[in-house]
């Protein structure tokens, strides 16, 4: 009986020891485990942002590995957010695997290409995105300015709605990591931002 005990109880430490609980285990390279954490907001009340109506659509907070970095100066997206960030998380923030992928950004678009498939490539799909950072404050743009390519960053913010106060113009964040192609960006009002490593 005392033997079983033992066994049983070194079971237990090597279960918690290797992350045994409700967690996925991913490997060993994968930088961000948890997909992005999105939490509807109902009946948000808008805001005005540098001349631009602002209404929250979801509490939003992600970790994840910068696959691209563009900067943007042209047109009216840029005035609000002059930075866009590829970002990845799971899978797609293990360097092995992003070695095996090449990244371009353009025209507010993300693209990859690869010439074989490290993982299913609706993995790729639903594991990175392109993001449109709109930084609340002086410090958290200056934070988008210094980060680069390969580095873990943590953000926090709403995903939004804009509207142009005296035209008809809008942008309006994707709400879901499970779309491609036109609309499928996120556009986050960002209220912190860190470079993790």
């Amino acid at each position: 009986m005392g033997r079983l005990w033992i066994v049983g109880f070194m079971i237990f430490v090597l279960w918690k020891l290797t992350g045994g609980s409700d967690e996925v285990v991913l490997g060993p390279g994968i930088k961000a485990h948890e997909a992005p954490m999105q939490q509807e907001i109902k009946q948000a009340e808008p805001f005005e942002f540098k001349g631009h109506k602002i209404t929250p659509l979801a509490d939003f907070a992600l970790q994840a590995k910068v696959l691209a970095k563009e900067n943007y100066h042209l047109g009216q997206e840029s005035e609000l957010s002059p930075v866009d960030l590829a970002l990845g998380w799971g899978e797609m923030s293990d360097q092995a695997i992003i070695d095996k992928i090449q990244f371009s950004q353009s025209g507010r678009w993300y693209r990859w290409s690869v010439e074989t498939f490290p993982i299913p490539r609706r993995a790729i799909e639903t594991q990175s995105a392109n993001m449109h950072m709109v930084p609340s404050e002086d410090h958290i743009m200056d934070k988008l300015d210094i980060v680069k390519e390969g580095q873990v960053i943590a953000l926090k913010g709403f995903l939004i709605r804009v509207d142009a106060n005296e035209e008809e113009w809008h942008w309006q964040s994707s709400l879901t990591r499970e779309d491609t192609g036109g609309g499928a960006c996120e556009l986050i009002y960002l209220t912190d931002f860190q470079i993790v490593e």
